[in-house]
């Protein structure tokens, strides 16, 4: 043991069914040159206590797979995290998830290994993917001692890039939902928003097809390219 061991904080707790399932995680790949359509996709959003990316943490998560060209209602994920000492937030007017609710989630090491299992291999999808990169990547390495290697695209990024002549105030979600016509049923509930961004993320797959864009690899770059020219052209 090194002397000054000690000194560092220990890892999370995990018991030996979960430190072995840990270590059958599925590495991440680079994104692939396959077709858009052939790509599996994993949509996620997660509910929070707030916006702190520091002090704040994840509720639920909520998940759907997009496959095949196609949402599959056959796969998909929602899962409420529990936090003995959670606090009623203004968040919670948000999404609903009052104490009773959190206290009853499951155990949170449990819940993020079923939903990294649920991944697998898979690039992920968000609307304003890295808030919620930073988010689960913080909560895996809290509860797991596990580093979130995989591949998020922006929903947010990806609607602006591909319909340029959108003029869509504010430019949320909810704004992008309203420009498409899309009829969503629930929102601010993270397995209702996942799904309202796999419906938008099919639209502008659909889109960069049309933009000649047909892999997953060129899509990101197309968004580098995109996200590069925009930070220029604000100095």
């Amino acid at each position: 043991m090194s002397l000054f061991s000690w000194l560092r904080p220990d890892g999370p707790k995990l018991t030996l069914e979960q430190q072995q399932r840990l270590e059958h995680l599925i590495a991440a790949p680079e994104l692939s040159e396959c077709s858009l359509r052939e790509q599996r996709w994993v949509v996620l959003d997660l509910e929070t206590t707030g916006l702190n990316l520091n002090k704040d943490v994840v509720l639920s998560i909520g998940a759907v797979v997009i496959e095949d060209g196609a949402i599959d209602f056959s796969q998909q994920f929602e899962q409420t995290l529990q936090r003995e000492d959670h606090k009623l937030s203004p968040a919670v007017l948000i999404h609903g998830l009052g104490p009773s609710a959190i206290a009853a989630g499951s155990d949170p090491a449990e819940a993020l290994l079923d939903f990294m299992e649920f991944v697998g291999d898979s690039p992920l999808l968000a609307f304003h993917a890295p808030f919620d990169q930073h988010m689960l990547g913080r909560a895996l390495k809290d509860s797991l001692g596990y580093r979130l290697q995989h591949t998020f695209l922006d929903v947010a990024d990806m609607a602006p890039l591909l319909c340029p002549r959108a003029h869509v105030s504010k430019a949320g979600l909810d704004q992008w939902i309203d420009y498409f016509n899309l009829q969503v049923g629930e929102r601010h509930h993270a397995s209702a928003d996942a799904l309202a961004t796999a419906e938008l993320a099919l639209i502008l797959f659909s889109r960069a097809r049309q933009q000649q864009i047909h892999s997953p690899l060129n899509l990101q770059q197309r968004l580098n390219q995109w996200k590069r020219r925009k930070q220029a052209h604000s100095f």
